[in-house]
């Protein structure tokens, strides 16, 4: 049997999709399993043992438009899949499983692509799973009739490789990171959107304050459109911080965070990757529900304030981001000196 799997795009919902892809991998352990992915899906994916095959779907470059979309079909097509799984909910999913001739095309009934689909799940109603996001992905599996119950989750791992972990070590030794000191990964961003960022200028106090009793390297992470809020970070920092963003790569990121202990940041990717390799994590949460979205992992503190407008799941907020804002310094810091004893002796 040959099964497609197409993935979601977004990396924190890729970590939560994880359980659903360990069950799929055990229920069809003979099976030939092939992802499509974005090409930064892909990379948190590779070395997981979850695919047979990772397929990266370029829809800025190789397979921008229509032609490179139809391209990317033709290709899926030249490899006769029997089913496709659609964990992402786009029609867009729907379309490219639809155009590669694949015969049972399994999906979420969503987003006008019904016809598209040969099995057609009904969407989830509030109350008939759990609230967490990782059950959303498995309850389609469970409708599919691929399992019989919702596993229940209470930490999911990412496996790094040896190699790559020193890797990592050596590239955080030539950016300054000193040896057998704990070092706290700060995450200022979400690609999401501006609603879900914590002020610079609060991380900055947070970091101060923090440090007023111990030695903690501090080492920001994030992509180049972030450079500018790491920066406003960085010069309200009171002592040194090495900053990478904008520096490392999707495949680069779960190895360089397993090479730290402590992660204080957003609501991100980067939240659920650090969680998933290990990490004792600080989540802010301010438009979001940490009941839908929190890392999966015992190992998590989450700091919020919640307004009567909060969830709002809103990308940019049209008032005075009153959620973030009530968010404190001394509250962050109370949460990151939590698990500090911990992490000291996890990195000695």
């Amino acid at each position: 049997m040959k099964i497609l799997v197409r993935a979601t795009n977004w990396v924190g919902d890729a970590i939560m999709a994880l359980p659903a892809l360990g069950a799929v991998r055990g229920r069809f352990p003979e099976a030939k399993i092939s992802i499509v992915a974005r090409p930064y899906i892909a990379d948190v994916y590779r070395g997981q043992h979850l695919s047979d095959e990772l397929i990266a779907y370029d829809p800025k470059g190789t397979h921008s438009g229509v032609r490179g979309r139809e391209r990317l079909a033709e290709e899926l097509r030249a490899r006769r899949f029997d089913v496709a799984l659609l964990l992402q909910n786009a029609f867009d999913a729907a379309w490219l499983a639809w155009r590669a001739d694949v015969p049972e095309r399994i999906g979420y009934a969503r987003d006008g692509r019904s016809l598209l689909l040969t099995k057609r799940i009904a969407v989830p109603k509030r109350g008939e799973i759990p609230l967490h996001e990782q059950f959303y992905y498995l309850e389609l599996l469970r409708r599919a009739g691929w399992i019989d119950s919702l596993p229940a989750e209470s930490y999911v791992r990412l496996n790094v490789a040896a190699e790559d972990r020193e890797r990592a070590e050596s590239m955080l030794r030539s950016a300054g990171a000193r040896p057998g000191v704990t070092r706290m990964a700060i995450g200022a961003g979400a690609s999401y959107g501006s609603a879900k960022c914590w002020p610079p200028e609060r991380f900055a106090e947070f970091v101060n304050r923090f440090r007023r009793h111990t030695d903690a390297e501090v080492i920001l992470f994030g992509t180049a459109a972030e450079r500018t809020v790491s920066d406003a970070i960085t010069a309200g920092i009171d002592g040194p911080a090495i900053s990478l963003v904008g520096a490392t790569s999707m495949a680069e990121l779960p190895a360089l965070l397993s090479r730290c202990q402590l992660f204080v940041g957003n609501d991100s990717g980067a939240m659920h990757v650090a969680a998933a390799v290990g990490l004792k994590v600080v989540a802010i949460f301010g438009p979001t529900d940490p009941q839908g979205t929190a890392p999966i992992t015992p190992h998590c503190a989450v700091v919020q304030e919640k307004p009567y407008c909060s969830p709002c799941f809103l990308r940019r907020c049209p008032t005075d981001h009153r959620c973030m804002m009530r968010v404190t310094p001394e509250a962050v810091e109370a949460a990151a000196r939590s698990w500090f004893s911990s992490a000291e002796v996890a990195s000695g």
